[in-house]
């Protein structure tokens, strides 16, 4: 069998078995396209069916989530982890608190989550999970009740050696408390089994803006390999969480002007710079819409809508924060009018494949989220490590960390595409770089 009907029979295999998740086929068809080459030089990989072994999840659990609200009601959720491949290491991957969340998603991130995982050069496989719960107009109280609920069940299957789950959109340091209480009641104290703890339990430094710094630290490179540099750059960035609030953050500490940030309902847009202390005002202690922003800051402007459909901006670089699918071909086919020269995702699969079509249509830059966005994960991994030593690193350091990861992921990325015959195309360049140290390991242990 050749290698390019190889990978269409297990796409084929997996349309038919899973026909109502087009979230995760979208995901595994996107990387399987890309790293046909890999079994032109690797034919023992397709008699080994490696893939047709990948694209299945090693473990995938749902399960009901009751608890109570403040009025006194029992509400039910629906909870999942998918324990995705553990070849390289204990599964690791973040839990996703919102009303999209289901099995098809959940697969798709734990999918990505492998790849991005293994472009670390960190020892962790791929998970993800999370729960069709919404924290958002929760008060303090239910959103607890329910994290206790939920790690109730999780704690079955979760463990420092066997997987750790981090946090995601919905989950930040106040959910992971509470999650971590519940289980240290359950298990007893262990420091490993969560990542982006408070710093008061185990948490390390530069863990809160390690996926918003590792994505400007990986745009540097991009741009830098091909003759650019991120001082005097206009960029956009999408969403106002953790993500962009730290990419916007890092971004202007090295001369970019950022233009905006956004939420679900609209976004701003503000001439002089985003002011990311106001952002963190209002998402962060107020949990706020980002419309306030408007109302606080003179000279911006407040627009409904996506940020993707702000015709008249000017920006050089496009920096996805917030949620998959968000650029679709028609926006991405204004980019190239709009002045931009690079895209890299800070959002998990934000891109949708017309999108990713027109970037290459256009000559932009593109670096993908499975590598741009994957320093959240390293510095997880770095907090894994200082767990086990007993010590906690200086922000100095973890950051330092981090950047040479950022290096590392794009030059691995960059040898990749180059070694197959695909120069600049960083997109099959992660895939492969991702898929090869996955692949050996399933190879080498008979998985």
């Amino acid at each position: 069998m050749s290698a390019a009907s190889y990978v269409q029979s297990v796409l084929a295999t997996l349309k038919q078995r899973d026909p109502n998740q087009p979230e995760f086929f979208e995901a595994a068809s996107t990387l399987l396209n890309t790293i046909t080459p890999v079994f032109e030089k690797h034919p023992e990989y397709v008699k080994a069916n490696i893939l047709g072994r990948l694209v299945e999840p090693e473990r995938a659990i749902q399960f009901a989530v009751p608890w109570q609200d403040d009025q006194g009601n029992i509400q039910v959720n629906r909870g999942f982890r998918v324990q995705f491949n553990s070849a390289i290491g204990p599964y690791k991957g973040g839990l996703r608190l919102h009303p999209s969340v289901n099995l098809s998603i959940v697969k798709f991130l734990g999918f990505e989550q492998i790849f991005k995982n293994s472009l670390t050069t960190l020892p962790i496989g791929g998970a993800k999970g999370g729960s069709d719960f919404d924290p958002k107009g929760k008060s303090d109280a239910e959103v607890m009740r329910f994290c206790q609920s939920f790690m109730t069940e999780l704690s079955k299957y979760i463990g420092p050696d066997l997987d750790v789950p981090a946090g995601d959109i919905g989950v930040g340091a106040r959910e992971i408390g509470y999650l971590y209480g519940q289980y240290k009641r359950l298990k007893g104290a262990q420091r490993g089994v969560l990542t982006g703890k408070g710093l008061s339990y185990g948490g390390s430094l530069a863990r809160t803006e390690a996926t918003g710094y590792g994505l400007i630290y990986y745009t540097g490179e991009l741009l830098k390999a091909n003759g650019e540099t991120l001082a005097g750059k206009r960029a956009v960035i999408s969403g106002a969480g953790n993500v962009a609030i730290h990419a916007a953050e890092k971004a202007e500490a090295l001369g970019v002007k950022v233009l905006t940030v956004s939420d679900s309902n609209g976004y701003v847009v503000d001439e002089n710079g985003i002011d990311v202390a106001v952002v963190k005002q209002i998402k962060e202690v107020e949990r706020g819409r980002i419309k306030a922003y408007a109302d606080r800051v003179a000279g911006a402007e407040y627009h409904e809508g996506s940020v993707w459909d702000a015709i008249d901006l000017k920006f050089d670089l496009a920096l996805p924060c917030a949620t998959q699918n968000e650029i679709d071909g028609q926006q991405a086919a204004r980019f190239k009018a709009a002045g931009v020269i690079a895209v890299a995702e800070g959002a998990n699969m934000p891109s949708n494949p017309d999108a990713i079509a027109a970037y290459a249509d256009a000559g932009i830059l593109y670096g993908p989220a499975k590598a741009a966005n994957a320093g959240g994960v390293a510095v997880s991994a770095l907090e894994m490590g200082q767990n086990s030593r007993r010590e906690s690193d200086s922000f100095e350091k973890v950051d330092s960390q981090l950047h040479e990861i950022m290096q590392h992921i794009f030059k691995a990325s960059a040898d990749a595409a180059d070694e197959y015959g695909m120069p600049g195309n960083y997109e099959a360049g992660a895939n492969i770089a991702g898929f090869l140290k996955v692949a050996d390991a399933m190879y080498a242990q008979g998985m």
